[in-house]
């Protein structure tokens, strides 16, 4: 049986200025190589929550606007009262969803494979929040917006959700496949007047 192709990132098409996506303070890569589902479960179903988080690795978060990240890699963000995004390493995928579909059997849930429906960005360094605050109207400041905070929200036009991950500051950005290498061109740009000369 023939080996099903590798999947190809939409950010192929510009990876050489990805590649060389480095100014003073702020690097922009392609982090689009993960597996992606959207979990949608009974919050009031603690028996699901609490079988879910056992294969995820750690809980699903319950506040507004927060993720959490597993010991085993996963990446587990809050989107609504009953509605979660699950990244995780992209070799894992399939098995993944395997064991969360059996262990979720005969619950009220959803689980939707939508590793290819999106794209991930990251950007980071001490520039990386003045880069973002050029299209995107929320207060990023540290005090209002700091690690473990997620929103869905639009940036430059472009409806994303926005992650950030640690204080250097990094952030995940995942947006749709048809507007990721707009709002990677986007990035690039934003990020020019810290280019040296």
């Amino acid at each position: 049986m023939a080996e099903a192709p590798a999947p190809r990132s939409p950010l192929a098409a510009i990876a050489d200025a990805l590649a060389e996506a480095r100014a003073d303070g702020v690097t922009l890569a392609d982090g689009s190589a993960r597996a992606r589902f959207n979990l949608r479960l009974d919050p009031k179903d603690a028996d699901a929550l609490t079988a879910a988080g056992a294969i995820l690795g750690g809980s699903l978060p319950r506040t507004p606007n927060t993720a959490a990240s597993t010991v085993n890699g996963k990446t587990l963000l809050w989107l609504g009262p009953d509605e979660w995004l699950v990244t995780g390493p992209a070799e894992e995928g399939a098995a993944l969803e395997e064991t969360l579909r059996g262990r979720l059997d005969g619950r009220h849930h959803a689980l939707t494979d939508v590793s290819a429906m999106y794209a991930t960005l990251g950007l980071s360094g001490p520039r990386a929040r003045e880069v973002l605050m050029k299209g995107c109207r929320l207060d990023l400041h540290p005090r209002a917006f700091k690690p473990g905070t997620c929103v869905q929200t639009a940036l430059a036009k472009a409806n994303a959700i926005l992650h950030q991950t640690d204080d250097a500051p990094s952030y995940e950005i995942t947006v749709r496949n048809s507007f990721s290498v707009y709002l990677a061109s986007w990035l690039l740009d934003a990020m020019a007047e810290y280019r040296p000369a």
